[in-house]
């Protein structure tokens, strides 16, 4: 049975201000909805453990398959009430991980050593590492045995400069996606603001913007089945 551990972050705001962000909702949901119509299993971490903040402007598009989720007892308990710790998972129980957005992981994922760890050990062993929206973020600080950028020369995507300025939310955030996976070596690649786009690089595959869920999942699964 093939196995993915989702990333979610911990941060419900930003940086200390009282505007309230954490988990894109959708990015999850959407994305596990995949894997479980064809039976990869799910588990969901976190830096921290335990609760998992939703960013509230992500209930504004929920549907069905959002809202299915949010009500279900397994997601509620798993994902957003008593997420793994980073600190507990076993990296080789897993075939892939997956980052998710929303703007809280700016600042929990990037320098996170478990989230580094499980990672790159799942690189190793010959896994995928995935992301979309500003889970990217989660890629920025991995290493190879050498101690190189493991995104270097890597065609790659996530929340665009554009995107990010019609968030509004630009001056609020600590760095640009964009700018610091090209300065850590990575080719970054994008379509038309919040249109899904997804890529894949050997074990990298990423997603563009929160209209990208299932594709990463789609390239995702095609590797694992």
């Amino acid at each position: 049975m093939k196995k993915v551990l989702i990333v979610m972050t911990n941060v419900p705001s930003y940086g200390d201000s009282n505007d309230a962000t954490g988990l894109w909702l959708g990015e999850v949901t959407e994305f596990v909805e995949e894997l479980e119509k064809v039976g990869i299993e799910v588990d969901y971490t976190s830096p921290k453990g335990g609760y998992i903040p939703i960013d509230p402007r992500s209930l504004k598009y929920v549907d069905n398959t959002i809202m299915n989720y949010y009500r279900s007892s397994d997601f509620i308990e798993r994902a957003l009430t008593n997420s793994l710790p980073a600190n507990a998972v076993d990296a080789d129980a897993y075939d892939a991980i997956y980052y998710s957005g929303g703007h809280g992981v700016m600042w929990d994922f990037p320098n996170n050593p478990y989230l580094q760890r499980i990672s790159e050990r799942i690189y190793q062993n010959g896994g995928y590492i995935t992301s979309v929206c500003h889970g990217i973020a989660g890629l920025f600080y991995l290493q190879d045995e050498q101690k190189q950028p493991l995104i270097a020369g890597r065609n790659i995507t996530g929340f665009t400069n554009g995107e990010e300025l019609l968030s509004g939310k630009v001056n609020q955030v600590p760095f640009s996606n964009e700018r610091l996976a090209k300065e850590k070596g990575a080719n970054f690649e994008k379509k038309r603001p919040y249109k899904p786009f997804a890529i894949q690089d050997g074990q990298f595959i990423t997603g563009q913007n929160p209209f990208s869920p299932r594709q990463v999942a789609e390239l995702l699964i095609k590797n694992l089945r």
